[in-house]
């Protein structure tokens, strides 16, 4: 049995890219805090199911301007492919895959908000009561489609591709 240890230039054990990781979390971070400041509480999710206090922002200027109104869509696309690769700790022929899986899932989920009504009836009824998928209906009906949504995502991935040819581990 081998065991794990630290090669000369890894960043960690079992190699996990823990920059790209950290990267991920990062742009999260920044997507989070988009809709903390810029945005209204009422109907997002994951504010109003942690149950964050939005009271502070209610009379601040908006912080992000007019970028915030697509940033979370480039931040989310751009940050789950970095957090991705990262925890997969894969090979550069990897990142073409994982870049174009994100990229289609994130488009996909603009469309649903184009198709409305198609979205909703494949949503299955068990979702109701599960975390996270029992916002699914309310994400479809209360979402709106943007085209710049489209175009954010295909810049967030552009760019995720790249840092993760930046931040790759791989010997050179």
């Amino acid at each position: 049995m081998q065991k794990n240890t630290l090669k000369s230039g890894s960043f960690t054990p079992y190699g996990i890219n823990i920059i790209q990781i950290i990267i991920g979390i990062f742009g999260l971070a920044i997507g989070s805090l988009v809709y903390l400041t810029d945005r209204s509480s009422e109907g997002i999710y994951f504010i109003n199911k942690l149950k964050i206090p939005t009271e502070i922002f209610n009379n601040a200027p908006t912080l992000f301007g007019i970028a915030g109104k697509s940033l979370p869509d480039l931040l989310h696309v751009f940050s789950f492919i970095l957090i991705t690769a990262g925890l997969l700790s894969c090979k550069k022929k990897w990142y073409t895959i994982i870049c174009l899986g994100w990229f289609s899932l994130d488009i996909a989920f603009e469309l649903g908000q184009r198709f409305k009504v198609l979205s909703l009836r494949v949503i299955p009824d068990w979702f109701q009561g599960i975390p996270f998928l029992e916002n699914s209906k309310n994400y479809f009906q209360k979402g709106s489609f943007d085209i710049f949504d489209i175009f954010a995502i295909a810049i967030g991935t552009v760019i995720a591709y790249f840092v993760l040819l930046i931040t790759n581990k791989e010997e050179r």
